[in-house]
């Protein structure tokens, strides 16, 4: 299936352009990597530490009861999510040094402010800071394995150079999708983290799909330059690009619509990765790695 047909469009000429807006992404990405590391985003409880109950109700509870009655009671920093299927309520509460079980807290709280309207608990978690801090460590290592073991990989299937051009695209990728996350305020937690990875992978994936086509005409035609090779490279595997990264694409934004509240945040990360990582496959991986292979045979 190909939804364009053939195409010559000079892409590594425009590599000067795309590396500016790269770099304004990657910027952001890293500082909201270092905020995210000293604590200071909108962390989930799952790096932060906290208490989060999601209850189910018989009737509709005002949001804004709701947290009036939670304030009324000391926990003015609770934050609430509604979850219209079903009548169900999300708090979560960052760690506090009240004593006691806050899950328990929470329920007494509903069950003194809302007499009428019964309840039950379809989850319940409680994680302390140490904890917390440990996994948000362990995330950050995570992510560094995984892209030292992209490098390895592309080294060893193509060329050091293009171990770095992947790498280098994948670290691009990460730092969008945590530049969008920090910019909006959205929560950083363990299933973003999830969507991070996934994506890297779905960027390594189609990063070497262009790799390959490119790998195969720098063996046909050693006598044109490099940008040549590249571009025409692109372009004959843009359609396959386009139909693999729209089909993706539909199936995240089906669940950034119908997938609900638990996974929505999950399902739109994964819908600016697919973006990102097609773009990044196209204007940053393959952009480096031409210019490294110019500047190499010009030395030769």
């Amino acid at each position: 299936m190909e939804l364009i047909g053939k195409t010559n469009i000079d892409f590594i000429g425009k590599r000067m352009v795309a590396f500016v807006i790269s770099g304004a992404i990657a910027i952001t990405g890293i500082l909201g990597i270092i905020q995210i590391a000293r604590g200071q985003a909108n962390m989930g409880i799952d790096f932060s530490g906290g208490t989060a109950v999601q209850l189910k109700f018989d009737k509709p509870v005002p949001m804004d009861q709701a947290r009036a009655a939670l304030a009324q009671y000391g926990m003015k920093e609770a934050n609430l999510q509604e979850i219209k299927d079903g009548n169900k309520l999300l708090v979560k509460i960052g760690h506090t040094s009240a004593q006691g079980k806050v899950a328990d807290a929470i329920q007494e709280v509903f069950m003194k402010a809302f007499p009428g309207d019964s309840f039950t608990v379809e989850s319940s978690t409680e994680i302390g800071p140490s904890i917390g801090n440990k996994l948000r460590v362990d995330t950050l290592k995570a992510v560094a394995i995984s892209l030292i073991g992209i490098i390895i990989y592309i080294a060893w299937r193509f060329d050091f150079k293009f171990g770095i051009g992947a790498t280098l695209a994948t670290v691009h990728d990460v730092l969008a999708m945590f530049a969008v996350f920090f910019i909006m305020g959205k929560e950083i937690n363990l299933l973003f983290i999830t969507a991070v990875l996934t994506i890297a992978g779905y960027s390594l994936t189609d990063t070497v799909v262009v790799f390959d086509r490119i790998r195969e005409n720098m063996h046909k035609n050693t006598k044109e330059s490099m940008p040549t090779i590249f571009n025409r490279s692109i372009n004959e595997v843009l359609s396959r690009t386009i139909v693999t990264s729209l089909t993706v694409f539909m199936a995240a934004m089906s669940l950034v619509l119908f997938g609900g509240e638990v996974i929505h945040d999950f399902a739109f990360a994964l819908v600016i990765g697919v973006v990102v990582g097609t773009y990044s496959s196209v204007f940053v991986a393959s952009p480096i790695v031409a210019v490294w292979e110019e500047r190499a045979a010009h030395k030769g």
